[in-house]
């Protein structure tokens, strides 16, 4: 009897450890919205890491965060980082990694709290016709072998792109 149960709890174990090994460990998400401002105007706006605190909802969760800041703001190995009391918050890090003047910029997203990841981010501003402009935003994240298996469960897709369209959102209506 103590054999058979010991046996059920260990298949009970196992088989979520099995799912997870065939369970894709990334995602990635994109989000859009057309702004109604030339290419250049837009882009020298999301090119600054400290305008972020004004579309961003992550940068709004917590008024009362602690922003630092390290280098120039929009050039390539400036810093913005974050410090909140608020889990869902958290602590952390932006770096501009890579400028393509005038068109995309790329991050390197260091979560620190309530979790460690290291995830790429990206904006992206595309010329509709001379006073109209697409901006995309991007983000790629990760998830190790066992925590992968929350990627079947939570619409991660989802959850991240309205944050990202939040932003977006907000963005335009700060340009516009």
């Amino acid at each position: 009897m103590l054999k058979k149960l010991v046996l059920i709890v260990l298949t009970i174990i196992a088989i979520p450890l099995i799912v997870a090994v065939f369970t894709e460990n990334s995602y990635e998400v994109e989000r859009s919205v057309i702004i109604n401002k030339p290419k250049e105007e837009v882009f020298n706006y999301i090119k600054y890491l400290k305008n972020q605190s004004f579309y961003s909802k992550w940068a709004q969760m917590d008024p009362n965060m602690l922003k630092t800041y390290r280098g120039i703001d929009g050039q390539v190995g400036f810093v913005s980082a974050w410090s909140s009391e608020k889990e869902d918050v958290g602590a952390g890090e932006q770096e501009i990694i890579a400028i393509d003047e005038g068109y995309r910029i790329d991050f390197e997203l260091r979560f620190l709290k309530p979790f460690k990841s290291t995830d790429p981010a990206f904006m992206v501003t595309e010329a509709v016709d001379d006073n109209t402009t697409k901006v995309v935003w991007g983000f790629s994240g990760h998830m190790d072998y066992p925590m992968n298996l929350m990627l079947l469960f939570i619409d991660f897709e989802q959850v991240i792109g309205d944050d990202l369209q939040t932003g977006l959102n907000n963005l335009k209506a700060i340009l516009d």
